[in-house]
C-alpha cells in the first residue's frame, strides 16, 4: 500500500512539473496531452494494481501486475529512445545540408569577389 502511495505522489510531482512546463510554453499542446494521458494511465494502473493482477492471472500469466507494468514501461522507453535516435539522425542530416549549402554559397561569393 505504501508503495502505491509513494508512486502516486511521484506521479503528482511529475504532473505539477508538466503543468508548469505547459504554462511556461516549453512544450506543445500535443506533447502536453501525450504526457498527461501517460501519467494518468500510470496513476490508474497503480490504483487498480490488484485488478490488473487478477486479470493477468485469468490470462494465464504467472507474474504479478507490477512486473507486467515494468515490462511495458521498459518497452515504451526503448521505443521512445528509438524515436529520439531517428529524430536526432534527421536533424543531423538537415544540419549537414544547411552547413553544406552555406559553405558553397560562401565559397561562390569569394570566387566572384576575386
Amino acid at each position: 500500500m505504501w508503495q502505491q502511495i509513494i508512486a502516486l505522489i511521484v506521479i503528482l510531482f511529475f504532473l505539477t512539473r508538466l503543468f508548469s512546463q505547459k504554462n511556461k510554453k516549453n512544450i506543445s499542446q500535443a506533447e502536453f496531452a501525450l504526457w498527461l494521458v501517460f501519467w494518468a494511465l500510470a496513476a490508474v494502473a497503480i490504483i487498480f494494481l490488484k485488478q490488473i493482477d487478477a486479470f493477468l492471472y485469468e490470462l494465464g500469466f504467472s507474474g504479478g501486475g507490477i512486473n507486467f507494468l515494468l515490462y511495458l514501461a521498459v518497452m515504451i522507453l526503448f521505443f521512445l529512445i528509438f524515436r529520439l535516435r531517428l529524430k536526432y539522425q534527421q536533424l543531423n542530416q538537415k544540419l549537414t545540408e544547411v552547413v553544406r549549402k552555406i559553405t558553397l554559397e560562401t565559397a561562390n561569393k569569394e570566387d566572384r569577389q576575386k
